[in-house]
């Protein structure tokens, strides 16, 4: 007994040490929980170039984890030694879909929630020699019939945003869920599908290049990328969907430490060339703070709820 308490007494002054020569020299691993070349892998090494102006001494190092709609990446950030040395970024609505589906070997406790980066609004999108042109047209469309929509998996941001639309509307549409945005692009420029859920991000160029369509926008206003595109809500259906990218550290961390690396996440979020760059590569931010962020994943994760219990997947 006597050692056990020798040992505590000696982690207890240990503790504050660790916190105050945190960073160090050993490299701080970000888990991507994507495969590399992706928009949250870009998101991480934008997170770098810009936090190394801040804490030069540190060695940021990317692991990129794919698999499973990111749920083997955030398996990995919940279960990682809680030292410091990794972090990780999550995204939604995926982090929430598995907790909810009950796939996940973690939950939002698991994590101590640094911050939101950026978003990526959903949009609908079809064929451009499509004969629907608007949300009134498509919701007509799925009214009279089989209506195939391609999505990027179950339980996706745009699963869900789908499943929101149906219920908004009183429609069902035929789902078509893929494996992936490359796949979904592919299926919309070569008129395989009547229309396409996904991420603004990811058919944007094919807008303007006139080889797609965007006939909504799922967002509170309209985006400067695609100004030409009215909102759901301006076309009279109060639909939003919108996907984040945060960054999280696992919840066990010393909160010295945990400190620290809020505050480097809030350095980079108001970071002017962190924002430029973000801007180039057509990124929408949307800087939360911990406490912010946490609150948002708790009512997505509630709404998500709502929709499996309607109809589990």
């Amino acid at each position: 007994m006597k050692k056990i308490l020798i040992l505590l007494a000696i982690l207890m002054f240990a503790m504050p040490a660790l916190a105050k020569d945190y960073p160090g020299k050993k490299p701080i691993t970000i888990i991507v929980p994507s495969k590399a070349g992706g928009s949250t892998d870009a998101s991480a090494r934008l997170f770098i170039q810009s936090a190394k102006k801040f804490w030069p001494e540190a060695n940021f190092v990317i692991k990129n984890v794919p698999g499973s709609g990111g749920q083997k990446g955030f398996e990995e950030i919940a279960r990682a030694k809680a030292n410091g040395h990794t972090i990780g970024m999550v995204f939604t609505t995926q982090v929430v879909a598995h907790i909810v589906s009950k796939r996940a070997r973690y939950t939002l406790d698991s994590f101590h929630v640094m911050g939101n980066v950026m978003q990526d609004p959903l949009i609908v999108a079809v064929p451009t020699d499509s004969n629907i042109t608007n949300m009134s047209q498509f919701i007509k469309a799925a009214k009279a019939g089989s209506l195939t929509t391609a999505v990027n998996g179950i339980g996706s941001d745009d699963f869900i945003a789908a499943k929101k639309i149906e219920k908004m509307a009183d429609i069902k549409f035929n789902l078509m869920p893929t494996k992936g945005s490359t796949e979904q692009k592919a299926m919309i420029l070569g008129a395989h599908v009547d229309a396409s859920i996904m991420n603004l991000s990811q058919l944007q160029a094919q807008h303007k290049a006139g080889k797609a369509r965007i006939i909504a926008i799922l967002d509170g206003s309209r985006s400067p990328i695609i100004a030409d595109v009215p909102t759901a809500i301006e076309q009279g259906f109060e639909v939003t969907m919108t996907a984040t990218r945060g960054f999280v550290a696992p919840a066990q961390v010393d909160p010295a430490i945990l400190a620290k690396l809020d505050d480097l996440l809030a350095q980079v979020q108001k970071d002017p060339t962190f924002i430029a760059e973000c801007t180039k590569q057509v990124f929408t931010l949307w800087p939360l703070n911990g406490a912010e962020y946490l609150k948002y994943l708790l009512e997505l994760k509630a709404e998500t709820q709502s929709f499996y219990d309607n109809n589990p997947w």
